[in-house]
């Protein structure tokens, strides 16, 4: 098979990296002839990092699939390895580079995402990208997400149909020549209030989307207490079997309001001041707020500099900040950054400091 050629002087480039190039921490981004961003990476150390690129074998490894694809490579070095993860995943999200797919971060976690819309629907996804979505979680389970997102929409009778499944209301009868019938079995089944056909109302189904984000806010359980009252209603009238499928029904909401809660209350959790060690003596502050990264300097080494880093905090803190609810759709891979960092190194959690303790 005829290899292509790269598109760079390999030889002239490694020379470059090995010459200029340190052992520091930072990102680099692989550039082609246009000058346009084809990959973005981070290193711990960063020559090592590059230099590994041009021992790749051709075109097995990515890293040579990306270094025959580039022209030219560039690098800027940070103060430690989470300034590189932090910097690494801000220019992946301002360049879009076609060779980092889905920011190359594998989740395991999903979200419950709230879609917009004449309509709007309930829905599990592990890639949260969507910018008219609010988004919940993460939750640890996407099968029993799944479950407790099913058993939510078929006691509020929420759609789960595509997109793109026209909506109309009943006030919209105009819209109807034939008699109304809804495009799915779910309509007859009593598990969805048939919004595709005209079967509801836009108020109507708009209070049961309010009673879906109450019970993923935490502010109310309503459909709970409907599973409770046909649990205990099928008890007492001897049909045991389907008292048991309203038992399940119950387990499912019961663990995704306990996986709802504690997601809340992790991301609540990081909020604080976090020292991060330099490895040249250059510590930062980073100033973390619900999980995403909203100031940083050098750490203060004098009291005017405590002093007006101070200020910085008592700023921040008189911020109102947005509901602990819905998360926004481009803070959450900074947060699952920043909950993995501190996963992965619980002793940098000593080095954190809460806002009141600076004031």
């Amino acid at each position: 098979m005829a290899l292509l050629l790269p598109t760079a002087d390999l030889d002239g480039l490694r020379r470059r990296v090995r010459t200029a190039a340190e052992q520091r921490p930072g990102i680099y981004r692989m550039l082609d002839a246009a000058g346009r961003v084809l990959y973005v990476g981070k290193a711990r150390q960063l020559r090592s990092r590059l230099l590994s690129y041009f021992h790749a074998k051709y075109p097995d490894d990515k890293a040579a699939r990306i270094l025959h694809a580039a022209s030219d490579v560039t690098w800027e070095y940070v103060s430690s390895e989470f300034a590189a993860h932090l910097a690494e995943l801000r220019e992946i999200r301002k360049c879009r580079p076609p060779y980092n797919v889905q920011m190359n971060r594998t989740r395991s976690a999903v979200f419950i995402g709230v879609a917009e819309g004449p309509a709007p629907k309930l829905s599990c996804t592990s890639t949260p990208s969507k910018q008219q979505v609010r988004y919940y979680g993460p939750l640890p389970s996407p099968a029993r997400s799944a479950i407790a997102i099913r058993v939510l929409n078929d006691l509020l009778g929420l759609r789960d149909c595509a997109d793109r499944m026209p909506m109309a209301f009943a006030e919209q009868g105009d819209l109807f020549d034939t008699p109304r019938q809804a495009a799915c079995p779910r309509y007859d089944f009593g598990t969805c209030s048939g919004p595709c056909a005209g079967l509801v109302t836009e108020p109507d189904y708009r209070q049961r989307v309010a009673a879906a984000t109450a019970f993923l806010d935490g502010t109310a359980i309503a459909p709970v207490d409907r599973i409770v009252a046909g649990m205990m209603g099928a008890a007492d009238r001897g049909e045991f079997e389907m008292a048991a499928r309203w038992r399940e029904r119950f387990e499912a909401l019961e663990w995704l309001l306990a996986a709802t809660t504690r997601a809340r209350t992790a991301r609540e959790l990081l909020t604080f001041v976090y020292r991060d060690p330099g490895l040249h003596g250059d510590d930062k502050a980073f100033l973390i707020r619900r999980g995403a990264v909203r100031a940083c300097y050098p750490w203060p080494a004098t009291p005017i500099e405590h002093e007006a880093f101070r200020g910085v905090v008592a700023d921040e803190r008189a911020l109102e900040g947005e509901p602990a609810g819905p998360l926004p759709a481009g803070a959450i891979d900074e947060m699952l950054l920043i909950m993995s960092w501190f996963r992965r190194h619980p002793e940098a959690l000593r080095r954190t400091t809460r806002l009141d303790a600076w004031m």
